[in-house]
């Protein structure tokens, strides 16, 4: 089945230099797939492959001028978004003319921009966003919110449950998957009013595999399918995950380098072959293997890509959104609330 997705190709730190070699990786592996390229016509064609047209057939590209940068304050970037390759994007989806978005752009105005063009799936009153984090046993949690909303309530916390167990069984292959409440414990006397009112509303659904809280030093653990936090909580705990993860394979790295050559050579060999299963594990932690986190409760598919991005995680950002669209996410989520 062909499919047509929009990127903002302006969007990240890099723009054009890392969305249009991203965009060809993941064009050569899907067949028939298409682009609809949002940017600056001139920065994209200076990555375009020219040799091979069979893939510059399936990239339609429209050209703007003007951009949302990563460092506009929300409240400007959605008073003067006409016009930019970020809502552009968006704009195709809402009219159809494809069936995803996806962004390394501000998260802020994605977010914005996406809840006034797309809008949330009915019953859900806010799109929380939503990634996978791996475990150390090898397999994933879904973890949401992650920044979309700082401030919740009990209902949205329940909401955001049922997605997660949603996207949970779809994604993961999952049958009934645990949910926890990211909490300062695991007490039921823990925690604010609004977590320990959600608690207590998930452990009466009978649909939902409330498992109980999870404090933060369990997250990779694999103790549950599904963390639900509110945005500013989950926001904090994924970074913190994430920059620890990259500053322990950066001091390995520098640790070797830092031996002498002929030493260097020797012990990255034993180190190798000693380590390398543990080694592959502390990778799979690296934000670029997993890079593209959802805003689930739209009725679209929308992916937003870390700004940071590389080709690689911007890659696994789309190949994310073709998953989605591919197990019909939305519908399945509209269709629980129904």
């Amino acid at each position: 089945m062909s499919l047509t997705i929009a990127l903002d190709m302006m969007g990240g730190d890099f723009g054009p230099r890392i969305t249009v070699p991203a965009a060809i990786q993941v064009l050569e592996k899907h067949p028939t797939l298409r682009f609809l390229f949002f940017g600056d016509h001139t920065e994209i064609q200076q990555y375009l492959p020219t040799s091979n047209h069979s893939l510059s057939e399936r990239i339609t590209i429209h050209h703007c001028s003007r951009q949302i940068y990563s460092d506009t304050p929300i409240s400007q970037a959605l008073r003067y978004s006409k016009g930019t390759s970020l809502r552009l994007a968006i704009e195709a989806v809402q009219k159809n003319n494809a069936v995803a978005c996806v962004s390394a752009g501000n998260t802020g105005a994605l977010m914005g921009l996406s809840k006034i063009l797309i809008q949330p799936i009915p019953g859900i009153q806010r799109p929380a966003l939503t990634s996978l984090i791996p475990t150390i046993n090898g397999h994933h949690t879904v973890m949401l919110d992650l920044g979309a909303n700082t401030e919740v309530s009990a209902e949205m916390l329940c909401q955001f449950a049922k997605m997660g167990s949603i996207f949970a069984e779809n994604i993961l292959d999952l049958v009934y998957p645990r949910i926890a409440l990211l909490n300062i414990g695991i007490e039921a006397i823990k925690g604010l009013p609004h977590i320990r009112q959600a608690a207590q509303q998930l452990e009466q659904s009978i649909d939902l595999n409330y498992v109980g809280f999870i404090e933060g030093d369990q997250l990779l653990n694999h103790v549950a399918d599904v963390i639900v936090a509110d945005g500013f909580n989950g926001n904090i705990a994924l970074k913190t995950l994430e920059g620890t993860a990259k500053n322990i394979i950066h001091l390995l790295k520098d640790n070797a380098q830092s031996q002498p050559k002929w030493c260097t050579a020797w012990l990255h060999r034993i180190l190798r072959h000693l380590l390398k299963d543990k080694y592959q594990q502390l990778q799979s932690f690296n934000p670029d293997k997993h890079s593209g986190a959802s805003l689930l409760g739209l009725q679209s598919v929308i992916v937003k890509s870390h700004g940071s991005s590389n080709s690689d995680a911007f890659a696994n950002a789309i190949e994310h959104a073709i998953f989605q669209v591919n197990k019909n996410i939305p519908e399945k989520i509209l269709k629980s609330l129904s």
